[in-house]
């Protein structure tokens, strides 16, 4: 039943509830004093948290330079002892130079590969722009668009391609 269905004494009758939760007094506000002190707290507590994530950022970046030139340094000797081949290679006479230059192009190559760094395999295989970079365009007996010549060979350093293949691409027959 609704207000217009009752009756002028009944809706006279009807008294309001009491509120059952009163507001409360708000908290005293605190003084000023203790303002301050709370502050005064967390600001130095912020300061020195800054102060220590720049030590930590510091830190983290020496770190890592540090660890960036013992790496280079480690690729250097190897380096190195290429070098030092080389330099026999070049003091001995010429009847066992083809021989120095290949046992030095093979310790070349297992050097790069224990830092990582392989040859990528680029003749007989389609042109992949990822790896290779086509520097000719030439008319042959192979599939359109097959690698035909490796002009300088590409590598990669963990799946990541340091150096692109530079190499000649098929046209395909064109007779």
């Amino acid at each position: 039943m609704n207000d217009a269905e009752r009756s002028p004494d009944q809706v006279m009758d009807k008294a309001p509830a009491p509120s059952v939760n009163p507001v409360p007094e708000p908290f005293p506000p605190p003084e000023p004093e203790e303002q301050k002190k709370a502050y005064d707290e967390l600001n130095d507590r912020f300061l020195r948290l800054a102060a220590d994530f720049e030590n930590f950022r510091r830190r983290t970046a020496k770190e890592r330079e540090s660890i960036v030139a013992l790496a280079n340094e480690r690729f250097a000797v190897d380096l190195l002892e290429v070098m030092d081949n080389f330099e026999r290679a070049l003091k001995s006479d010429d009847s066992h130079l083809r021989e120095g230059l290949e046992q030095i192009r093979q310790l070349m190559s297992a050097q790069l590969q224990r830092h990582g760094i392989i040859p990528i395999d680029s003749l007989k295989k389609a042109f992949n722009p990822a790896e290779h970079d086509a520097i000719a365009h030439v008319p042959s007996r192979e599939p359109e668009g097959t690698v035909i010549d490796e002009v300088s060979r590409g590598y990669r350093m963990n799946d990541r391609v340091i150096r692109h293949a530079k190499v000649a691409v098929s046209k395909g027959n064109q007779d």
